[in-house]
């Protein structure tokens, strides 16, 4: 299996709350509501949007990755309202050794409700079922206890701290990694 045989039509997913589903350009004003905010972004990767141009700039660079075959996040749709409130993913996939690892964003008016880790959980089902993945892993900086916990409640198991593991933000932080294999999940 190649990434573009998952990717270059990424399939829409459900679960109780939340449509995973491609990001469009109708998603600028959700992005930007949660992109903007400080404590949204403390700990990701990327920086704060400070404007709607940000927002707009990321959507458009997905939408070339959809367009290309390339991973991709899945937008976070509540099925209550149809908001955007945060995307979830395979930042990485090494389908040779049928190894991916995720990263995930939540809306901070969403933060404590589960949404995060209901997400992941379709993605970890996701990958062992159709992406013949064998080991999904994750990382979060040490301060991250809430993402920590959705890892935690994701069936995920720590399994030690990458010091220094990651050059974010101008800065080397050090990693915890979260992993779960096929016959664990």
């Amino acid at each position: 299996m190649e990434v573009k045989d998952i990717f270059s039509d990424l399939p829409p997913l459900e679960t109780e709350r939340l449509v995973l589903r491609r990001l469009t350009i109708d998603d600028l004003e959700d992005m930007f509501h949660y992109g903007s905010n400080d404590e949204v972004t403390k700990y990701v990767t990327w920086d704060t949007h400070q404007t709607k141009a940000d927002s707009k700039a990321f959507i458009e660079f997905v939408l070339n990755r959809y367009e290309n075959g390339q991973v991709a996040p899945w937008g976070i749709e509540h099925k209550d309202n149809g908001k955007l409130i945060g995307t979830v993913d395979y930042v990485s996939w090494q389908p040779g050794n049928h190894t991916a690892e995720i990263g995930y964003v939540i809306s901070r008016d969403y933060w404590g409700q589960g949404i995060a880790t209901e997400a992941v959980k379709r993605i970890i089902a996701f990958g062992f079922e159709k992406m013949a993945l064998v080991r999904i892993q994750a990382r979060c900086f040490p301060e991250n206890t809430g993402s920590e916990r959705v890892m935690q409640k994701a069936g995920m198991s720590y399994e030690g701290t990458m010091r220094k593991s990651l050059f974010i933000k101008g800065k080397h932080w050090d990693g915890k990694m979260y992993s779960i294999l096929r016959e664990e999940y």
